[in-house]
């Protein structure tokens, strides 16, 4: 009996001593028991791909905000979505509404029976349109004609011609045709005139042959490459080009004045035969 009175005293003792080394480094028990470099390596890969979700997430967002900005190209019909509170409109025949809240924008949308389309969105306030659904209709008419009018890019095409400088007038008023339907379709043309076997033959035919074929084209072509020696001087090329727009418009006020002046000339020996 006092034996096991004892015992139960020595266990009691003992789990009063282990209480208190718990409490005295309950601390440094818990950092031991959890290795911390495990838990920041494991937590970290969690954190960066949840990092790298929200960005991926957020270059979506933004990629889907700017696909469904408003075209202006297009005459997109905004509907009853208006982002900005206070927007300028114009009416179906263009004139100026000044500034509206949208609120006002869109019960007048109703009552006119009217779409909205955006026109400017780098102005503020941005403008707005009143439109028919036919006026919508014929301006994307108008602006695909347009892109369809515009030249596209690519390759320029080069086309060749080589004949000899004793070609006969009629086959060189034939050959210049050719080369003018070349010309405006924008094509390069590059000619090659081979000297003929004649030994009277003037030095400088070949480029009067030249100068003769591009006065056939005025306001039309001019030389991308003006005539030169070619296979040892037995021949002489040049590349002939389409005029751009702004050489275009020159060569056109040159051939205009120069008309003009021909007409006074005439007018003028024409007064002076009658006078005489």
């Amino acid at each position: 009996m006092a034996a096991l009175l004892l015992k139960k005293l020595m266990l009691q003792t003992i789990k009063t001593e282990n209480k208190g080394i718990r409490r005295c480094f309950g601390k440094y028990m818990v950092q031991k028991t959890v290795p911390a470099p495990l838990s920041l390596a494991a937590s970290a890969p969690r954190l960066t791909s949840l990092l790298h979700a929200k960005c991926f997430s957020a270059v979506e967002d933004t990629q889907d905000g700017r696909k469904k900005k408003p075209n202006d190209r297009t005459l997109t019909n905004t509907g009853r979505k208006i982002h900005a509170r206070i927007i300028r409109v114009f009416d179906e025949k263009g004139s100026d509404l000044g500034n509206m809240h949208r609120a006002d924008v869109i019960r007048l949308m109703d009552e006119r029976d009217l779409r909205l389309v955006q026109r400017s969105t780098s102005v503020e306030p941005p403008e707005y349109q009143l439109m028919t659904g036919m006026q919508i209709h014929q301006e994307r008419l108008k602006l695909r004609e347009q892109e369809k009018a515009k030249p596209k890019a690519g390759p320029t095409v080069t086309k060749e011609l080589t004949f000899s400088s004793n070609i006969g007038q009629h086959d060189l008023n034939t050959k210049s045709k050719q080369i003018q339907l070349w010309i405006e379709k924008k094509y390069q043309v590059q000619i090659t005139i081979k000297k003929g076997k004649n030994a009277d033959e003037p030095e400088n035919k070949t480029e009067e042959i030249f100068h003769e074929i591009l006065q056939t084209m005025p306001g039309v072509a001019t030389f991308l490459s003006r005539p030169q020696a070619v296979k040892g001087g037995r021949a002489l090329m040049c590349v002939l080009r389409h005029l751009n727009k702004k050489e275009k418009e020159y060569a056109d006020s040159q051939i205009q004045k120069t008309d003009t002046l021909n007409k006074k000339n005439g007018n003028g020996r024409e007064s002076d035969v009658v006078h005489s």
